[in-house]
């Protein structure tokens, strides 16, 4: 096939039926990028002989040195099939688990998906995850069983062998889809149960649950034909990408109608089911299995790929090979005559008989949607995520259209998203590749030349006549600086304007960063001015605040973004079309494609959403499986590169889609990654790309958490105490102004099931708590949960508060904690596993409902201090200023004792308990409420501190748990 040129590609996006998104997803080593080879050698990018050795689409030098992808990279391809041309985006993704966060960038820009399994290792950890990730963003998969030359060569099977293995790795793959399927419905049938029992909030109508044999019920009655693999369904590719064959039924089907005469479309019904051909009858019969017969699959397709190994790299008979292969119409060159290696022979035969890149690409054109195809429901979600679609403002739900259409007008409103940016040196630019001179320019430059010689010439003719009396001592040296001074000009001259000063923007900025992005709606041009709308972007409040007078004004950059706005203004200035290893400049990207846009380092973080209109909602998060637990301490080696060092750290923060770069109280750098092999990566990167210095690097930092245990009920001799000494609570005085707090605290550890539910509904305690906060900024709001009108699909469901409230009280009352109702507060960072409970005599809301701003009780000025010392206390507790993790703080009591002299004068008492309103309390203490609170945080945080340390205080450290599967004949072995 002759290279497909550039212009044909551009002509090729302004056609939304023509494009094909798609990535490749596999377990690490399955064959991912040697696949995307023979794909990419489609279009004569690469040679095909170079198909699985070049790895076109790794870039990186440890990608190659490591033989593993660690980014995902795109390239446009084009192919032709059945009269149409097609233009497909193929973003090549990691396997390794260190990067699964490069996978959920890959599969948020596609349609659909090649999902590729080794058929000796089967199923394996990500493919799973791979197989989740498709199905959860809705994409179309297609299977490629790879490596089937293994079962020839390494595990030597018959055909009829193989045949029984690839149905158990086909009836795996399937097992996992089902598992997805089945857990999918029965989570939408909860959620269609809790929005049937919104209305009635009790905790014991939340708490029936169906069935399961309900559930099982829903499961026969929901269609599921589409959901599995099954190659008579034209979904599954068999293939060896490392000897370049691949085929589907359909490839066979023909090869066997010009042999037997049956059509195509009846041998892809029967050719991989229960069929088998009676030889002596020319015809073909059902129950293969059960008469013991050969099925069709082996005698018509395995039988054939078995004999073509076995005669050329057993054999290795090259007469009878080319017989063999003049059946197939497959012609032998000179070269292929002439050969003694007889592997490379395999692979050029094969990839003429059996081409894997056009039985995978003709696959994804008949199997993936284009854009203008998407399913409603993906694009609901993507709008929506956890909220009903319609709950969405009017003007936003007006945009669902924009998304079906795929619309490139003038009129349609522009929609990307950006799943990630990425990091790209300047140099691998068009932009700044140095350009060869013209002959116009080559010309000019002579003549400058050749004038500044003939003026130095000139010019040393005149000294040396004027300076002839001179000793000759000073003629050297005087000659010595003309010489000098002639080279210096000569540089000058030889050098092209400005070419310095560009050099120093070279040096000072050598990386540039690109958005990956897609493009749903509209045209993007350079030039053109969009909305950035980052992660929290959320509509209703840019209603809120028109409706309020309040003027929408996007900030220029992230640094300019004022508090609680979430949308910023830039001007595109770049665009790319992703060609792998290389970035081809474009003037404007219609909607459907694949794009890299630049100018976006000052807007974008990690992800957003590109708009130009505001009342587009910001995209749903991505699917992300992995959480960088990895965390190590960085500072550099010479205390003068620290500026440089900061820069290289908000840049590779900024191009990793996984790192995360934290400080310290401290002061302290500390880098979180996804494990060892993904930390040496971006080590590598802050050395090499980002920072250019010196790095230290400390060892793994270990994530300690700080917690109490129960009093023992043995002694030390293991024998059962009796008379068990009951833990009494701690007593605290502080002097705050002159007066008097008595905190009284008692401090008691949770059980691990009741640490575990506050851990796994953190996210629910957290959006329950933001509630809260922004309905105290409203005075016509409800004040309790019943009255909210909130749905199950909304971030914070009624349902789930009220399940989770009654499963927290259970907990507390097993654990004798008292009533759910009196918990004050969550913490650390108000959602973490540790508890604080109000036992005073104060009267103040639960959690659960909205605070009272008109109580007279002094104490209410002062809630949310008690609640901030509590915060600080557990967010970094006394051993090793760790976080605490599982421990209940009991506010027993929480008094003010003032002076006499400050209650006012005639009175004999020398102390006074007040518990009187705010504003007389202030007329009696000289310091202001402000300082109060301040101290009253700090005192009460050193109350909890030194109340752990009086109870049995102990350090939790993290434990790795996994699960090794293996096959039966290695046990024992290690």
């Amino acid at each position: 096939m002759v290279a497909v040129d550039s212009d044909k590609l551009i002509e090729l996006q302004k056609k939304p039926e023509s494009i094909r998104n798609i990535c490749i997803l596999a377990h690490v080593d399955h064959g991912k990028t040697t696949l995307a080879d023979s794909l990419v050698s489609s279009n004569n990018i690469i040679s095909q002989k170079l198909a699985g050795k070049l790895r076109y689409m790794d870039s990186r030098d440890d990608e190659q040195q490591r033989g593993i992808t660690m980014k995902s990279s795109s390239i446009a391809l084009y192919h032709s099939y059945n009269n149409n041309e097609y233009l497909l985006n193929i973003i090549d993704s990691p396997g390794h688990v260190d990067f699964s966060s490069e996978v959920s960038t890959a599969v948020r820009l596609c349609d659909g998906a090649i999902v590729i399994v080794d058929v000796i290792e089967g199923v394996c950890p990500q493919t799973r995850s791979a197989l989740s990730m498709t199905y959860i963003e809705g994409l179309k998969p297609i299977l490629v069983l790879n490596k089937m030359d293994r079962l020839i060569t390494e595990r030597k099977l018959t055909p009829q062998d193989a045949y029984i293995h690839l149905t158990q790795v086909l009836e795996q793959v399937n097992a996992v889809m089902g598992e997805l399927f089945a857990s999918d419905i029965m989570e939408r049938e909860e959620k269609a149960e809790s929005n049937d029992v919104s209305n009635d909030n009790t905790l014991e109508n939340n708490s029936m649950r169906r069935p399961v044999t309900e559930y099982q019920s829903v499961l026969e009655q929901t269609d599921d034909s589409n959901l599995y693999f099954s190659p008579e369904r034209g979904n599954v590719v068999f293939a060896s990408a490392i000897d370049c064959w691949g085929f589907c039924i359909e490839d066979f089907a023909k090869i066997i109608n010009k042999t037997h005469n049956y059509s195509v479309d009846k041998m892809m019904k029967i050719l991989w089911g229960d069929y088998w051909y009676d030889e002596q009858n020319e015809r073909i019969k059902k129950n293969a299995q059960k008469n013991k017969q050969t099925p069709l699959f082996v005698s018509m397709v395995l039988n054939i790929l078995w004999e073509f190994y076995e005669i050329t790299l057993i054999k290795k008979d090259r007469e009878k090979l080319i017989e063999m292969m003049g059946k197939y119409d497959v012609k032998f060159s000179e070269r292929d005559k002439k050969t003694k290696d007889f592997k490379e022979l395999l692979k050029s035969l094969a990839s003429q008989w059996l081409p894997l890149s056009q039985a995978c690409i003709n696959m994804v054109c008949n199997n993936v949607p284009a854009p203008h195809q998407l399913p409603r429901e993906k694009i609901q979600r993507l709008m929506s995520g956890n909220k009903e679609f319609k709950a969405l403002p009017e003007e936003t739900r007006q945009l669902e259209k924009a998304f079906l259409e795929c619309s490139s007008s003038e009129e349609a409103p522009v929609i990307i998203f950006v799943s990630k940016m990425f990091s790209v040196e300047k140099r691998m630019f068009s932009d700044f590749k140095i350009k060869p001179p013209t002959a116009e320019e080559l010309a000019k430059r002579r003549d400058i030349v050749r004038r500044n010689k003939e003026k130095m010439e000139l010019k040393k003719r005149e000294e040396t006549h004027n300076q002839e009396s001179e000793n000759r001592d000073q003629k050297l040296d005087k000659n010595d600086k003309e010489t000098e001074q002639k080279i210096n000009e000569t540089k000058k001259v030889g050098t092209d304007p400005g070419c310095e000063e560009e050099d120093k923007e070279d040096d000072a900025d050598p990386e540039i960063l690109i958005g990956f992005a897609r493009v749903y709606s509209g045209v993007i041009k350079i030039g053109s001015e969009l909305f950035v709308l980052g992660p929290k972007h959320n509509p209703e409040i840019v209603i809120d605040r028109k409706n309020n007078g309040e003027s929408i004004e996007p900030g220029e950059s992230l640094k300019e973004l004022k508090s609680g706005w979430h949308v910023t203004k830039v001007t595109v200035t770049k665009l790319y079309m992703l060609m792998g290893r290389d970035l081809q400049s474009i003037d404007e990207v219609t909607a459907g494609n694949v794009v890299g846009i630049g100018g976006l380092e000052e807007h974008v973080l990690k992800t957003a959403t590109l708009s130009s209109t505001i009342m587009c909602p910001s995209f749903t998060e991505l699917t992300s499986l992995t959480v960088p637990i990895l965390r190590v301490a960085l500072y550099p080696k010479r205390s003068f590169d620290l500026q440089k060092f900061i820069d290289g750290l908000k840049l590779l923060n900024q191009a990793d889609c996984c790192a995360e770069v934290h400080i310290q109280e401290t002061g302290e750098y500390v880098l979180n990654t996804a494990g060892e092999v993904h930390l040496e990566r971006c080590l590598d990167d802050l050395k090499q790309r980002y920072a250019k210095v010196d790095i230290t690097v400390s060892e793994p930092i270990i994530p300690f958490r700080e917690t109490v245990v129960p009093p023992p009920i043995v002694d030390m001799v293991n024998e059962t105490i009796e008379n068990k000494a009951k833990d009494e609570p701690i007593f605290f005085e502080h002097s705050i102004g002159g007066d008097k707090y008595i905190i009284e605290i008692d401090v008691k550890p949770l059980s691990e099931s009741v640490t575990k539910l506050l851990d796994s509904n953190s996210n629910l305690i957290k959006q329950l708590d933001l509630h809260w906060e922004r309905m105290g900024k409203s005075e016509h709001l409800a004040d309790t949960l019943n009255n909210l009108t909130l749905d199950d699909t909304s971030p914070i469901s009624i349902s789930k508060v009220n399940v989770f409230k009654k499963e927290l009280e259970q907990g507390l009352e097993e654990n004798n904690l008292g009533s759910v109702e009196n918990i004050w507060s969550f913490g650390p960072k108000k959602c973490g596993p540790n508890l604080l409970i109000n036992a005073t005599d104060y009267k103040r809301q639960p959690f659960w409902m909205r605070q009272n701003k008109y109580s007279t009780d002094f104490r209410a000025s002062y809630d949310n201090s008690i609640i901030n010392g509590f915060q600080l206390a557990t967010i970094a507790g006394p051993l090793c200023e760790e976080p605490m993790r599982g421990v209940c703080f009991i506010v027993k009591k929480w008094e003010k004792i003032v002076k006499e002299t400050e209650s006012g004068p005639g009175s004999n008492q020398n102390i006074k308990k007040d518990n009187e309103d705010t504003g007389s309390c202030s007329e009696r203490t000289s310091q202001s409420q402000s300082d109060v609170s301040g101290k009253l945080i700090s005192a009460f945080k050193d109350s909890c501190r030194r109340g752990l340390s009086m109870r049995r205080p102990r350090l939790m450290t993290p434990m790795y748990s996994c699960s090794v599967l293996v096959n039966s004949d290695v046990l024992g072995e290690f």
